[in-house]
């Protein structure tokens, strides 16, 4: 019993060195990411988090648009395939919009149209609209606008706005999801997301090649709220959210309540239809009940590789080829998809708690099967 008890004393006098030494040398976030997550039974981030972070919302639109059903609304059951695939990689949503009308939605585990989710890095091609309509309204130049002009710190460099959203910034940014002593686990959990940022350097040459960096569009965002004067939640709101006829206010997380900085590269928490607006948008290119919402030129340049080494990359949006088709889409970590083929005038839009779990560069297995088994079944009408 002694023996125990001394292994007890000995145990918490550690732990407490621990969490000490975390506060002292500021890694205090890593207590907070193991709260958030293991404390709550997951090994990652996960789709409902908001409630374990401060919140920015962004206003609902006072006259909402939602999606009109199609005339075949639900009369074509999921394939064999996508309920299997539904099933093993724990999908809530997977919706489809053909011709601007709901064709089928099916809801699992609990959650159904109104409920929110996080975008995860769908968030960063949100991010890059907000680029485009800042440069539109004359707040930022172009997007050859060198990030010095808002962070002089970067005046050795010669990073532009439009590298920061072409994933080709140079940014001394280590992309991992898996060690909680990444940058990645920092920018997430930590309460200074800006010192965070800056405290990066730009260590290769930029605007020559793609290289995903989660930091890059967190300092893109940081540059928008400069630019435009307004927190990000905020100009979201009255450049798209509510002009798209949002139907639910949706939650932007923030890295503190005193800090209120929008985490631009992640963690917009929405549902499946109102996401799906912007795919719309940019099907478009940029007109919404026929006003022109996003310039139609920094669209088509956001929907085609700026590098053609790199065809899967173009400003913000991911690009794909499957069965002769072009597609681009938003994509987030965990599975989170809007998916548009402009000639079909579709729009698939697929939430939930995993991808397929190969390894596949530059996408994974899942994404051809939610495209895949969504044209049987439209084809099977």
């Amino acid at each position: 019993m002694k023996s125990l008890k001394k292994c007890l004393k000995w145990f918490l006098v550690s732990l407490g060195l621990l969490i000490t030494l975390a506060y002292v040398f500021d890694y205090d976030y890593i207590l907070k990411g193991v709260r958030v997550v293991y404390f709550t039974g997951h090994d990652t981030a996960f789709i409902d988090d908001h409630s374990y972070f401060e919140n920015d919302i962004i206003e609902k639109s006072k006259t909402p648009e939602p999606w009109p059903n199609h005339v075949d609304y639900n009369k074509i059951k999921t394939t064999d395939k996508l309920s299997r695939s539904n099933e093993d990689w724990g999908t809530v949503a997977y919706v489809i919009i053909k011709n601007d009308s709901v064709w089928h939605e099916s809801y699992y585990d609990g959650f159904n149209e109104t409920s929110k989710t996080n975008s995860f890095s769908m968030a960063k091609s949100i991010t890059s609209a907000m680029l485009g309509k800042a440069i539109m309204e004359g707040h930022i130049k172009s997007l050859d606008q060198p990030i010095s002009d808002y962070y002089p710190k970067y005046k050795y460099a010669k990073t532009t706005v439009g590298d920061l959203s072409s994933m080709a910034s140079g940014l001394d940014w280590i992309e991992s999801y898996t060690s909680p002593f990444s940058v990645t686990a920092r920018a997430n959990y930590d309460d200074d997301l800006a010192e965070t940022i800056l405290n990066l350097e730009i260590t290769e040459e930029p605007g020559v090649s793609f290289k995903y960096l989660s930091g890059s569009t967190a300092l893109l965002g940081m540059i928008i709220e400069k630019a435009t004067g307004m927190p990000l939640a905020d100009y979201l709101a009255i450049s798209f959210w509510q002009p798209m006829g949002a139907t639910q206010d949706a939650l932007w997380q923030l890295d503190d309540k005193e800090n209120k900085l929008a985490k631009t590269f992640c963690c917009i928490s929405s549902n499946a239809k109102d996401f799906a607006r912007f795919g719309k948008l940019y099907k478009e290119f940029g007109k919404w009940n026929g006003k022109q919402l996003l310039d139609s030129v920094f669209v088509a340049k956001s929907i085609k590789p700026r590098f053609p080494e790199s065809p899967e990359y173009g400003y913000g949006w991911w690009l794909h080829q499957q069965n002769g088709k072009k597609f681009y889409m938003m994509r987030g970590h965990l599975g989170q998809y809007v998916i548009v083929q402009p000639e079909d005038n579709l729009i698939i839009t697929r939430l939930g708690h995993q991808k397929s779990p190969d390894d596949t560069k530059p996408y994974t297995v899942d994404i051809s099967v939610y495209i895949d088994e969504a044209y049987k079944m439209l084809n099977s009408n």
